[in-house]
């Protein structure tokens, strides 16, 4: 019986411990009357929060358009090599046509550990011609792509920001072409 006692007794002062703490976290992430708002920057953007900002690191022109079925148009605005032996792909998806699309499901690839992750840009791959290799998407520990992923539909006119993330070829490797299923190839330049 004593054991049942001081099991309960554990557990309550274990709840109790981690119910203040939770307090105090929150008590000091809250704000006061000297709290003033942070001033928006010019570069912030002005949207009304429902559609995905663009990404960091993305120039205005792109450095190519790759052209994909019904109206679908991919702009490569970005394609930078990280320190820690990555590629990331940045664009934007654009619905050039007149009615809303379904993403086609190609664009996921047909590996079965992706597919079955759900919608994603996984298909997407590097080829450097020069040292005859191709890159696939990237996954996680999970098998989920490191990429865009959760777009079914894209409505007339809308652009969506996606990314790629790919394993760095080579430093001497700057000139690639990237692909996507059912969209035309397009060579990029890697900076970094």
């Amino acid at each position: 019986m004593s054991i049942r006692f001081t099991a309960r007794a554990r557990r309550g002062m274990v709840a109790l411990t981690v119910a203040a703490g939770l307090a105090v976290g929150v008590a000091g992430c809250g704000g006061g009357e000297d709290d003033k708002k942070p001033e928006s920057s010019p570069s912030a953007s002005q949207s009304d929060g429902s559609q995905p900002s663009t990404q960091d690191g993305q120039s205005e022109s792109p450095m190519a358009e790759l052209k994909g079925p019904n109206g679908l148009l991919l702009e490569i605005t970005s394609a930078d090599r990280d320190s820690g032996g990555f590629v990331t792909v940045g664009g934007n998806l654009k619905n050039d046509g007149d009615k809303s699309l379904t993403i086609p499901a190609p664009l996921s690839g047909n590996e079965t550990e992706i597919l079955r992750n759900g919608r994603s840009f996984g298909g997407a791959t590097l080829v450097d011609s020069k040292g005859k290799k191709r890159y696939y998407v990237l996954r996680d520990t999970d098998g989920r792509p490191l990429t865009t992923t959760g777009v079914s539909t894209i409505k007339s006119g809308e652009t969506i920001p996606v990314f790629m993330q790919f394993p760095a070829p080579p430093a001497n490797a700057s000139e690639v072409s990237f692909q996507l299923p059912m969209f035309a190839p397009a060579d990029i330049t890697i900076s970094g």
